[in-house]
């Protein structure tokens, strides 16, 4: 079984419950929307973490996010084949994968485009701090360039996309924090979404970031929820503008 949730930062309690109750084997897949919290510190902390995450019965497939390094980065991690798509893993952990930005990836028979990142609107605040922020928490425009591309093989037609952030003309504005200055925000990730939404035939989009479990439109909004990826029917195509 295929299944789907939102953020986790690190904290993996419901997950170790969930995989108890439904009884989940390594052969069962759990994605993560991003920022599982999983290559945040780079440090110990992770260390202690994988190793907890190891035992866990369901092999993770991690979006990325934008409070951590994205494993391109870091030398530890190898590239393998999963699902027709490529991701990073490391050895001595091999149940944790992480996708990687521009590949299309077949879960139950759906073309799945994932494309991760977003911008971190507390950076200045997370830097003073001493918290860790990385510069390519955002997708760059080679990975702009290669989703395009990808898209283009497919006839703009995908059937399931995964990102971290979502369109811009979806935004949860519920969720915004007080007191950030939206206007100095970077939302241009937020306006690539818009114009990948707006050209391409697509059946469900799936996002997480802000921390909210809700549904607009085609748009799954996911945080604490833990759902069965399933199989959409043809006729919830939404065609290109």
């Amino acid at each position: 079984m295929i299944y789907i949730t939102g953020d986790k930062h690190g904290s993996f309690r419901d997950v170790f419950d969930f995989c108890d109750e439904y009884d989940t084997t390594l052969d069962d897949v759990l994605i993560i929307l991003g920022d599982a919290g999983i290559n945040y510190f780079l440090d110990g902390r992770n260390f202690l973490l994988k190793e907890l995450l190891q035992n866990l019965p369901i092999t993770l497939f991690c979006i990325h996010g934008n409070h951590e390094e994205r494993p391109e980065n870091i030398t530890s991690y190898l590239q393998d084949e999963f699902h027709g798509g490529m991701v990073y893993y490391e050895e001595m952990y091999p149940n944790i994968l992480f996708a990687e930005d521009g590949e299309v990836y077949d879960f139950n028979g759906n073309k799945t485009l994932v494309i991760g990142g977003a911008y971190s609107v507390s950076r200045e605040q997370m830097i003073e701090k001493g918290y860790n922020w990385y510069p390519s928490e955002q997708p760059n425009q080679a990975t702009k360039e290669k989703v395009l591309r990808v898209l283009k093989e497919h006839n703009n037609e995908i059937d399931v996309i995964l990102s971290h952030t979502c369109p811009l003309k979806y935004t949860p504005y519920e969720t915004y924090k007080s007191g950030i200055d939206q206007s100095k925000v970077d939302k241009s990730t937020e306006h690539f979404l818009d114009y990948i939404e707006d050209n391409t035939s697509y059946k469900k989009c799936y996002c997480g970031h802000y921390h909210t479990d809700k549904t607009i439109d085609r748009i799954r909004f996911m945080l604490h929820d833990i759902e069965e990826f399933n199989v959409i029917k043809k006729d919830m195509v939404r065609e290109k503008k």
